[in-house]
């Protein structure tokens, strides 16, 4: 099992940061950032592949119509859910508001 990934950001290697500084003196490099996979939040999730939200959303703007191609959404979906109810309560300084709540319908 691999102990790292690389960040799949788009523009990580090109982020001027200090923690991206390799090299020998001279010879200085922009690397991509290594992820460690060392949590079981990390490797289950996509900051397995992503060191931040910034390469996250340059990845995703750079792929997104290979990403929306892998499972297109030719219709809109739809949950059943029992008529809205309105509900009157109380504020924490003693105002009453209305609140709508929405229940899903439960399938048998």
């Amino acid at each position: 099992m691999a102990t790292h990934n690389w960040c799949h950001g788009v523009h990580c290697h090109t982020r001027s940061t200090l923690d991206r500084v390799r090299g020998s003196k001279g010879n200085k490099v922009l690397r991509t950032r290594k992820i460690n996979l060392d949590s079981e939040y990390i490797r289950t999730s996509m900051w397995a592949y992503f060191c931040s939200q910034d390469c996250l959303h340059s990845f995703i703007r750079e792929h997104l119509d290979r990403i929306i191609a892998l499972d297109p959404r030719p219709k809109a979906l739809e949950t059943p859910i029992n008529d809205p109810k309105k509900e009157q309560q109380s504020g924490w300084s003693g105002n009453t508001y209305w609140s709508t709540k929405i229940t899903k319908k439960e399938i048998a």
